[in-house]
């Protein structure tokens, strides 16, 4: 499996800041935020399957507009994936016909650009040699992260999505075998520590708390980082001295296994 990082920013701001977004081999989206729109119109129309974390728009932006961009140049539909609470809010908030049409239903029903499809933690998807299976998150909406498989080579990514402490992911990751890399978040620098928690987010001192669970050592990529805390944040995150030895994740990497 190959996986291109389109945007791992917390925010906006040029110099290469998109927000989170995850491509794997040619046909599948992690998240769908603003790196999405770096995408030529052929490697858009190529992507069948968008699995989406949780619905906050940093994770979202691209998603209606990708719909709405290539659902013409498709023979069958997007299939997007999520929790069912996931799924309610998007549909609810962003495909009700005032924010974005309802492309569940264009053109025809019986044959729309978007499907919806409820996934649950724990229960894998599994597409060709290659499963995604929910993982546990903690936030301030429903959210999941992702392990994704290689079952040809037997190696693993996993993916956090937006989380704060959340023992239920640490038990997830532990039991996964050959754990090649983890791209986990830190929002904010430790001088927002407070607000870290209170919005449910990871900084370097609760990042490097949460590491101290997981028991592989897997190559640890660091994402989510405000654009205006980025370098410091990534300055703590290498003081902490931690075994798991993190480095800031970067758009444009792309990671093999």
């Amino acid at each position: 499996m190959r996986v291109e990082i389109l945007g791992c920013s917390g925010g906006i701001g040029g110099n290469g800041m998109r927000t989170t977004s995850l491509l794997v081999d040619h046909d599948i989206l992690i998240d769908a935020g603003t790196g999405v729109g770096d995408l030529p119109l052929e490697r858009l129309a190529a992507i069948d399957h968008v699995f989406i974390t949780h619905a906050h728009l940093d994770h979202i932006a691209c998603l209606p507009l990708m719909v709405d961009s290539v659902g013409e140049l498709r023979e069958r539909p997007v299939t997007m994936y999520a929790t069912r609470e996931t799924l309610d809010i998007i549909r609810r908030h962003i495909f009700n016909w005032q924010i974005w049409p309802d492309f569940s239903q264009i053109p025809t029903p019986d044959n729309p650009f978007l499907r919806f499809a409820a996934i649950e933690v724990g229960q894998a998807v599994t597409l060709g040699m290659r499963s995604i299976t929910p993982l546990p998150a903690t936030h301030t909406v429903p959210a999941v992260g992702y392990h994704l498989h290689n079952q040809a080579s037997g190696a693993s990514l996993a993916f956090s999505g937006d989380t704060c402490i959340c023992d239920p992911l640490w038990e997830a990751l532990n039991a996964v075998g050959d754990l090649r890399y983890l791209i986990i978040e830190a929002a904010f620098a430790d001088r927002e520590r407070e607000l870290a928690l209170l919005s449910k987010h990871l900084c370097p001192s609760l990042l490097l708390a949460e590491l101290a669970k997981l028991r592989a050592r897997p190559e640890v990529l660091v994402t989510h980082a405000k654009p205006s805390q980025q370098e410091q944040i990534a300055r703590e995150i290498a003081a902490g001295n931690s075994p798991h030895q993190p480095r800031m994740l970067a758009p444009g990497v792309i990671l093999a296994f």
